[in-house]
């Protein structure tokens, strides 16, 4: 029992007040000591052999009787799908459907942090929910889609007043599964457990991850869709966000002519999120999409700012609050190229790094769509006019964020093509995105005008192109004219938005590989050092995470299959 009040009280730790989580060691389900004499609700045995980090156990017990989340104002506000159970079918007026989860088969390892996050057991206070959505997958309608293996568990007030949606993924069949068994696997947890928190550290709007359960309960995957079915392990991860909602959620209403719903939805959202927006205003909803709009050309600048592809940016992937959501077949560009494309299931290159700003652009359409029912005719007006504003905001955001990224202050006429020259300089070379930055950011002034970069290989390959001296005269004459700038400001500004180390898909690829053989140790030290992103870290160096990506990182591969 005592074991497993200590697992549980790291779980409140890490979503309450989302401290620094790491791995735990765990001792074997043959240990007799390890057994819990109270799990009733699953076969499932989990208990800590050793932890990295401690905490005061016998003053929190008493916070994990007080620990509740609610499913009362979700249920009470919207209807409910009324037919129970797991079964997978057409769900009509409706937003949710009650759908309980089904608890990973043991033995289970606690990568990082919580029973709760098993689907073992449920907090109190929990009426687990499956949401229904739609969306434009790969530019098509599809129809109805839902959480077809995430269950929302309820709403939580953490200690700083804000409430945040847990949700567990990989819990289970829903009514929303479709063909699929309702399951995650190690290797796509780890990387959303990672990549949504350094995501966070990163400054970018995101869920969070709580927790990382791993079990033994074996799921077949064909991971790259050949035909090559494998054996893989189930996992299960407890993330967070203030709101699950997305485009997608908007366009299933829309789309069957559930209007009163989708105003309720809208209403309900524009209260909960949008507290700036009077319930009396007429145009609420034209103002909704402003904002909207606005938001998601910042989010996806931000993306680009640090090299970030998404990978599968359908409408039922992108958030009504404008946060990264959903990650699956992801990548942090290495090498800059406009056409990095993470997700080999994107044969089209749809969704490349270069393409993501107009897919939002595509998405934003679509959600005006879903939005006519509710607009009168010249609000309808008024909000292509809205439309038309994304790109502007966009190119204007994208351009705040470069400048900075190049520690350029005030506003000249050639700023726009100084960007542009190195970048195609950066393609020309095959330069590495986040490093040719970074090192930018470490040399001082004088340095760069030695041009001697033996030791700064992403400088060193940007060298090698036939106007890296015309650019770099440019720059450094730019940097002069700077008034009241010295070269340390210069620096210490652009080491504060330009990372040393993000999550390159082969330091991923190192710590599942890790994980699959029940070693956390690489989970928790990417976590430990993701959440320093702009610090130099003697444990990142020495892991050789800020060096040359090793030759082998070029070959890996990611898919939608998770």
């Amino acid at each position: 029992m005592w074991r497993i009040y200590r697992a549980l009280v790291c779980a409140l730790l890490a979503a309450a007040n989302f401290t620094r989580v790491y791995a735990l060691e765990f001792c074997s389900t043959s240990d007799p000591d390890c057994h819990s004499h109270d799990d009733t609700s699953s076969n499932s045995q989990l208990c800590i052999h050793k932890s990295k980090w401690s905490v005061n156990v016998s003053n929190l017990i008493h916070d994990l009787g007080q620990f509740r989340v609610s499913s009362k104002k979700l249920i009470e506000t919207f209807p409910i799908d009324e037919a129970d159970g797991n079964f997978v079918r057409t769900v009509k007026n409706c937003i949710f459907s009650k759908s309980i989860p089904t608890p990973l088969k043991g033995p289970l390892r606690l990568a990082a942090v919580s029973k709760y996050g098993s689907g073992g057991r449920l907090f109190p206070g929990s009426v687990p929910l499956a949401h229904r959505y739609g969306g434009h997958q790969f530019g098509y309608w599809v129809g109805q889609l839902g959480d077809g293996r995430a269950h929302l568990l309820g709403q939580y007030l953490n200690r700083k007043g804000e409430i945040w949606e847990l949700q567990l993924k990989g819990s289970g069949k829903t009514p929303y599964s479709r063909s699929g068994d309702g399951r995650a696997v190690i290797r796509s947890s780890v990387r959303e457990f990672l990549c949504s928190e350094a995501m966070h550290f990163l400054g970018i709007p995101t869920s969070r991850a709580a927790s990382l359960i791993v079990s033994e309960e074996p799921v077949l995957r064909d991971q790259f869709y050949n035909g090559d079915v494998k054996t893989e392990r189930g996992a299960v991860v407890l993330r967070l966000a203030k709101s699950w909602f997305r485009i997608g959620s908007l366009e299933i209403l829309s789309q069957s002519g559930e209007t009163d719903l989708l105003r309720k939805l809208l209403d309900f959202v524009i209260s909960e999120y949008f507290g700036f927006i009077s319930s009396d205003d007429p145009d609420k909803y034209l103002v909704f999409f402003s904002t909207v709009v606005s938001e998601t050309a910042h989010l996806i600048a931000q993306w680009m700012s640090v090299g970030f592809a998404h990978g599968v940016c359908n409408t039922d992937n992108f958030s009504l609050l404008s946060i990264t959501i959903d990650y699956g077949p992801f990548g942090f560009m290495e090498s800059y190229s406009p056409n990095f494309i993470p997700n080999t299931s994107d044969d089209d290159g749809r969704y490349s790094i270069g393409a993501q700003a107009d897919v939002g652009l595509f998405n934003l359409e679509k959600l005006l769509v879903a939005l006519s029912p509710v607009l009168t005719i010249p609000q309808q007006k008024q909000s292509r006019m809205i439309l038309k504003s994304y790109v502007d905001i966009y190119q204007m955001r994208i351009h705040q964020l470069f400048k900075a990224k190049l520690g350029l202050l005030g506003e000249e006429n050639d700023d726009n093509y100084l960007i542009a020259f190195l970048l195609k300089m950066m393609e020309d070379t095959q330069s590495d995105f986040t490093m040719t930055f970074r090192q930018l950011s470490e040399v001082s002034a004088k340095h760069l005008l030695d041009k001697n970069f033996t030791q700064l290989w992403a400088l060193d390959d940007l060298s090698l192109h036939k106007h890296f001296s015309d650019w770099l005269n440019m720059y450094l004459s730019r940097l002069s004219r700077q008034q009241n700038d010295s070269d340390l400001d210069r620096q210490h500004r652009m080491k504060n938005v330009n990372p040393r180390v993000v999550l390159r898909n082969w330091m991923a690829e190192s710590a599942i590989r890790k994980a699959e053989r029940n070693d956390f140790s690489e989970v928790a030290l990417l976590h430990h050092i993701l959440s320093s992103p702009f610090t130099t870290q003697k444990t990142a160096k020495e892991a050789g995470y800020a060096a040359r990506p090793p030759t082998w990182a070029k070959r890996l591969k990611v898919s939608c299959s998770s």
